[in-house]
């Protein structure tokens, strides 16, 4: 309980005049149990409200789930249609959530556009990157958040194209009602398709999850980058979970041009093929051959001149905080693999100049001193990095940088589990990778000890639950930011590609993932 009143005091959205208005008029909501929320942003920054219960967050409930979505031609009667629909809602039986304010900028100006000259009534299935649109984002944001949320009808108040696009595709039956005169509810008898698709998702153990990826992603390195290399490395303890050699035998077979020789490794280096060579670490500790050994000083050594001295960090940081993961985790594994205490030490050389750079006074990263903006990804990658680091050797300094950051991490999860891909803006989408780094690294600080399972088991809880429903069994991703250097502004990181299908730096992370949770879950 305490978790979820923190979730839900995180979720206040944003304040703007468009948002103030919309603020106002979900004041009127006084019924119990309804959860704050938001789907999505607008073109001029404007959050898109919603509201949930309980019953939402779980795909499982034998109660049927009715979703309203109101003021999509932004008309007042049809926003106070939902909000007195919701108000006197009353059943036993039947969960009522809404999207009562689907086009907040058209409620705000009186009239059907957005703040741009779109029409969030119109444009259903919405075409395009998710959620980049420059005319009628509202529609992309509503398409899919309706899909994640999957209810089993959805209730559209006035005209638009939504209620023929839902029905044409038959994953979710909707009706259309008029906003004149007290709504009346259909009769729900059935779970929809889109519900059954993801009760059969969260259903998966984490080993079942981990063995499907396996058969998408953890396949190919064409590149010693973290990509393709952290796939392998989940596809290592995939082995190790199941006691099957023939997952070594296979990541040996895959990394041979780079053990041979054949290609190098450190070809046309970057940032990427520093964490790329912890498969070789990976590799070296399960069959000792010193080889491996070779590729991960390879990449280790690059922290330090030609005298062997120190350099001031590790390389081609390009000021981001995904270098926390890039740099100390691949110096930390050369440190326990040969013995030599300078790598540790730039281990946490390394960390606290990352630290330095980006790290806001409230304990969350901005991607770089470009932005003040805590991107997602931006800070998945230093929870998995200093896991990685920590992993490898535990100084109370990194220790400490390691709880204090998953610390400020914990009051922005969303209520559905996920982290945003802007950490702090709920309205922000709901992200993928970001939830997964974080899994991975509240898995491993639970099970070495480092954070408290009473304080971060229920959101590792929830966590896993947003993974699951965002993995089909086929590979399919729901919502990985696309690659992101960095940027200049939140609208740009608000802006980032949102992958809907198969994707390899997410498939990559929700494999580490799911692979950590089934070690720590299978019978020792």
């Amino acid at each position: 309980m305490r978790l979820l009143a923190s979730l839900v005091a995180a979720t206040s959205l944003a304040a703007g005049p468009v948002d103030d208005q919309a603020n106002l008029a979900l004041q009127r909501v006084t019924a119990p149990g309804y959860i704050r929320t938001a789907i999505g942003v607008t073109r001029t920054g404007a959050s898109i409200p919603a509201l949930i219960t309980r019953d939402d967050l779980d795909f499982q409930t034998p109660k049927r789930r009715i979703l309203l979505v109101g003021g999509l031609d932004g008309s007042q009667v049809s926003v106070n249609a939902a909000l007195q629909a919701l108000q006197e809602h009353r059943s036993n039986t039947v969960v009522l959530s809404a999207v009562p304010i689907a086009n907040p900028e058209g409620y705000a100006h009186g009239n059907r556009l957005n703040g741009v000259g779109g029409d969030p009534s119109m444009g259903y299935p919405p075409q395009g990157e998710h959620y980049g649109s420059p005319a009628n984002p509202e529609a992309q944001y509503l398409w899919r958040w309706i899909h994640m949320h999957a209810p089993d009808v959805v209730v559209v108040i006035g005209k638009s194209e939504l209620d023929d696009a839902l029905n044409q595709e038959g994953a979710i039956a909707s009706i259309e009602v008029s906003p004149f005169g007290r709504i009346r509810f259909p009769e729900v008898t059935a779970v929809s398709p889109a519900r059954k698709e993801m009760q059969r998702r969260v259903a998966r153990t984490p080993l079942e999850v981990a063995r499907q990826l396996s058969q998408v992603y953890g396949k190919e390195l064409p590149e010693a980058v973290y990509i393709p290399g952290m796939a392998l490395v989940a596809r290592l303890r995939l082995g190790d979970i199941t006691k099957d050699p023939a997952q070594l035998a296979m990541v040996e077979k895959i990394v041979e041009p780079y053990f041979s020789g054949r290609r190098d490794s450190m070809a046309k280096a970057t940032g990427s093929h520093l964490s790329g060579h912890l498969i070789f670490g990976e590799l070296y500790a399960r069959t000792k051959k010193p080889r491996y050994l070779e590729l991960v000083r390879a990449a280790a050594d690059t922290g330090f001149d030609s005298a062997g001295n120190p350099k001031e960090s590790m390389p081609m940081h390009s000021e981001m905080s995904d270098s926390v993961f890039m740099g100390c985790p691949i110096v930390a594994q050369a440190g326990r693999l040969t013995g030599e205490s300078k790598y540790a030490s730039m281990a946490l050389r390394h960390m606290n100049f990352m630290l330095k750079l980006n790290v806001r006074p409230d304990g969350l990263h901005r991607h770089s001193p470009l932005d003040e903006s805590a991107w997602g990804r931006g800070n998945g990658f230093p929870a998995l990095g200093l896991a990685l680091a920590l992993s490898e050797a535990s100084p109370s300094e990194m220790l400490q940088a390691f709880r204090d950051h998953m610390e400020a991490m914990l009051p922005h999860q969303d209520p559905t589990g996920a982290w945003h891909q802007v950490v702090d803006r709920p309205e922000s989408y709901r992200e993928l990778t970001v939830t997964s780094m974080m899994a991975f690294a509240m898995q491993r600080g639970i099970s070495r000890g480092w954070l408290s399972r009473a304080k971060f088991g229920p959101a590792l809880d929830r966590a896993w639950y947003a993974i699951k429903s965002r993995v089909g069994a086929d590979g399919s991703l729901v919502d990985v930011c696309t690659g992101t250097g960095k940027q200049k502004s939140l609208r740009d990181y608000y802006d980032r590609g949102a992958i809907f299908g198969p994707d390899p730096r997410g498939g990559a992370m929700a494999f580490l993932a799911s692979a950590e949770l089934a070690d720590a879950t299978r019978p020792k």
